[in-house]
C-alpha cells in the first residue's frame, strides 16, 4: 500500500529564483538532511540516493513536466517506488509558495512502521524547512536550468502507478549501522499494534505478539498473553505495572529519530 505525504512552505524569495534553485539536483544533499546524493544522468533523469531512520535507498527517476517557475514533475523508473510533483507559485511581495506532493511504497518492516510513525513525513517538512533557510540565507540560486520538458504535456501530480516500472530496490542501497536504532523504533511500534490488537479482543482470548527468537532489540515492548502481566520498559527496572500507549510509543520514537537527526548533523559538520 501506497502513502502519500504533501507539504507546503512560503519561502520569502522569488518564484524564478526559488525555482532555479530547486533545479540544481545535485546541490540537495547540501541543504536537506534525507538527500546523500543525486547524480544528474540527463536532461530528464535523476539517480538518487536519500536515507531516513537509518534506511538507505536508490532510485533512479524520470523528469515527466518541468515547465520554468511552475512545476516539476517525476516518477522512478527503477529502484526505490515513488513519484511525485513540486509546484511554485509566486504569491506577490517577492514570496514563492513551495507544494510538494510525494507517494511511496514503504518496503520491510522498518519503512512500513517508520510510515506509520510518520517519519518520511516529518523528514519531508524538515527538508522544505532547510531549502527555505537556505535559499533565503543567499538570496540568490547556486545555478540555473530554464530548459522545458514535455510543457503542455499536463502530467498532473504523479503517483506509485506512473512508477510501473520501479519495483523497489529490496535494499540494493545497503543499509547503514543506525538501522539497529530503527529497528528498535520498529519493534516499540509492533508492540503498539499488539496493544491495539488486544483492545478488541475478549477477555477469554490470548493475544501474543511473535517476534524472531532472540532477537529482541534494545528497547523493544514486550506483550505477553492475556494470562500472564504485560511487561513494559526499557531495561529491568523499568516500570511494569502498565503499558504505554501508542501515542507514548510514538513520542518516544521521535525522540530517538530526533537523536539520529543530530547524530548525521554532527557527523556531517565533522564534530
Amino acid at each position: 500500500m501506497s502513502t502519500k505525504v504533501e507539504k507546503q512552505i512560503i519561502v520569502n524569495v522569488p518564484v524564478s529564483t526559488v525555482y532555479n534553485q530547486w533545479t540544481q539536483f545535485e546541490e540537495f544533499p547540501h541543504f536537506m538532511g534525507g538527500v546523500k546524493s543525486v547524480k544528474q544522468l540527463g536532461d530528464d533523469r535523476l539517480e538518487w540516493v536519500a536515507e531516513i531512520a537509518g534506511v538507505r535507498r536508490k532510485w533512479e527517476a524520470r523528469v515527466l513536466e518541468q515547465v520554468p517557475d511552475r512545476k516539476v514533475a517525476w516518477a522512478a523508473t527503477e529502484g526505490a517506488t515513488n513519484a511525485g510533483a513540486v509546484e511554485f507559485e509566486d504569491v506577490g511581495g517577492g514570496q514563492t509558495t513551495v507544494r510538494l506532493t510525494l507517494e511511496y511504497e514503504p518496503e520491510g518492516l522498518i519503512e512500513k512502521v517508520g510510515d506509520k510513525l510518520h517519519l518520511v513525513q516529518n523528514r519531508v517538512e524538515s527538508d522544505l524547512k532547510k531549502f527555505k533557510e537556505f535559499i533565503e540565507s543567499e538570496g540568490y540560486a547556486t545555478g540555473a536550468w530554464r530548459g522545458s520538458i514535455n510543457e503542455g504535456m499536463t502530467a498532473g501530480t504523479p503517483g506509485v502507478e506512473d512508477a510501473a516500472t520501479s519495483r523497489g530496490d529490496s535494499g540494493k542501497a545497503g543499509v547503514s549501522g543506525k538501522a539497529a536504532a530503527a529497528a528498535g523504533v520498529a519493534a516499540a511500534a509492533a508492540a503498539a499494534a499488539g496493544v491495539a490488537a488486544t483492545a478488541g479482543k475478549k477477555d477469554d482470548e490470548d493475544v501474543t505478539v511473535v517476534g524472531p527468537r532472540d532477537t529482541t532489540p534494545v528497547g523493544a515492548t514486550t506483550i505477553t498473553p492475556s494470562d500472564a502481566t504485560p511487561v513494559v520498559g526499557t531495561t529491568p527496572d523499568a516500570t511494569r505495572d502498565r503499558i504505554l500507549t501508542p501515542e507514548e510509543i510514538a513520542d518516544k520514537a521521535e525522540r530517538q529519530s530526533a537523536d539520529i537527526e543530530e547524530e548525521e548533523r554532527r557527523r556531517d559538520s565533522g564534530l
